[in-house]
């Protein structure tokens, strides 16, 4: 029970510090993949000189390599989209929509891990799709947002429950080192193929350096290995269930540092606070359910 509450607390900070990721995107002027390049190769680097100090093993079987490098490319494209839906709309539109991953997740890890589809999930899910439809109906211009950052949403359901997979063998460390390395070939090419080096790779800016090496390490290295460490303990969707405060925290943060630019509709905040409230009432209920089979078996 301690070393529960310990990883829910830490997780909680993790989710803190995701917060501003979102801001930082909007603070940087490169464009989503080149931002994202740049983030997952300062988080590798990172990432390596922390194992370096640690004198932990890198080694792992050409199998996991493999996964890892995979897991790695879906990371970096639930990045890029993620930034890119900030990009063509707001904060508070990607934000609310990445609450969704709660909704892939639970359709995702009964198939991923094996595991029986839980009812009390699947109504959750319904009710973030009511928050969603509530979104879409409300922000017609944000149509191209709204669907990116959904992408954005599956991508990160997805690569949570492959490294509840991976975690079970290997380090959280190790994991996140391959994963940055592997998100940085991925994107590596992605900007190969669109002709981004070729038109020559856009240099940042000295506050964009400050920004990407605060987002890349602290907000990267440290975050994303500290969210993967955590479930050892936790289950995936408890992970994603409490990452949803991220669109919280991050809402709030844009209106602190861009005011009036990110106020959407009030349709839009009832379909977030509905997403919300399906999201934060999951474990209240979950818990009372638990709770009464344990009486009855008694």
């Amino acid at each position: 029970m301690l070393s529960t509450t310990k990883n829910l607390l830490k997780l909680h900070l993790v989710v803190f510090i995701y917060g501003f990721t979102a801001i930082l995107g909007k603070l940087i002027t490169l464009n989503a993949g080149e931002l994202v390049w740049y983030r997952m190769l300062i988080a590798f680097l990172a990432l390596g000189i922390i194992l370096k100090i640690k004198g932990r093993r890198l080694g792992v079987s050409w199998p996991t390599f493999v996964r890892l490098i995979g897991i790695g490319f879906v990371v970096a494209f639930h990045w890029i989209t993620f930034f890119h839906a900030i990009k063509i709309s707001t904060i508070s539109v990607a934000l609310g929509c990445l609450a969704s991953t709660t909704l892939f997740t639970s359709l995702l890890e009964p198939a991923l891990v094996r595991r029986p589809l839980v009812w009390l999930e699947v109504v959750t899910g319904i009710l973030i799709i009511a928050g969603l439809y509530m979104i879409f109906q409300f922000e017609p211009d944000h149509i191209a947002g709204i669907i990116t950052a959904l992408i954005s949403a599956f991508l990160a359901g997805l690569f949570t429950v492959l490294n509840k997979i991976m975690i079970v063998k290997h380090r959280p460390l190790v994991i996140s080192f391959y994963e940055m390395g592997g998100g940085f070939i991925g994107i590596t090419l992605y900007l190969l193929v669109n002709g981004t080096f070729n038109a020559g790779l856009q240099l940042p800016v000295w506050t964009d350096w400050l920004f990407l090496i605060l987002l890349g390490v602290v907000c990267t290295a440290y975050a994303f290995a500290e969210s993967v460490k955590v479930m050892d303990v936790l289950s995936a969707y408890t992970v994603v269930l409490t990452i949803n405060l991220e669109p919280v925290y991050g809402i709030l943060l844009a209106f602190v540092f861009f005011g009036d630019s990110e106020l959407m509709s009030a349709g839009f905040y009832l379909g977030t606070l509905t997403i919300l409230a399906a999201v934060f009432l999951f474990p209240v209920v979950n818990r009372k359910i638990i709770k009464n089979r344990r009486e009855i078996s008694q």
